[in-house]
């Protein structure tokens, strides 16, 4: 599988996207109390919105989908 050389602002945008996912994952792992989950900051969102935008990648999942494959394939 050849692997992809990521810009900066791709790769940015992809740790920032990974981060979003572990704060959601994070706020969904908790105790099963019946509370509702923390809200995930806003700044953690406008982050990944952000970077996402920076690298060209806002409205082009297909794109950044391929390069967060090729960051972080499954089984990893």
């Amino acid at each position: 599988m050849p692997t992809a050389v990521l810009t900066d602002h791709e790769r940015t945008a992809v740790q920032a996207y990974l981060r979003l996912l572990h704060t959601v994952r994070a706020a969904f792992d908790g105790p099963p109390d019946g509370r509702r989950p923390p809200v995930v900051p806003p700044s953690v969102l406008a982050e990944a919105e952000q970077a996402l935008a920076d690298a060209g990648l806002a409205g082009n999942e297909e794109a950044f989908f391929r390069l967060l494959q090729n960051w972080c394939p499954p089984g990893r």
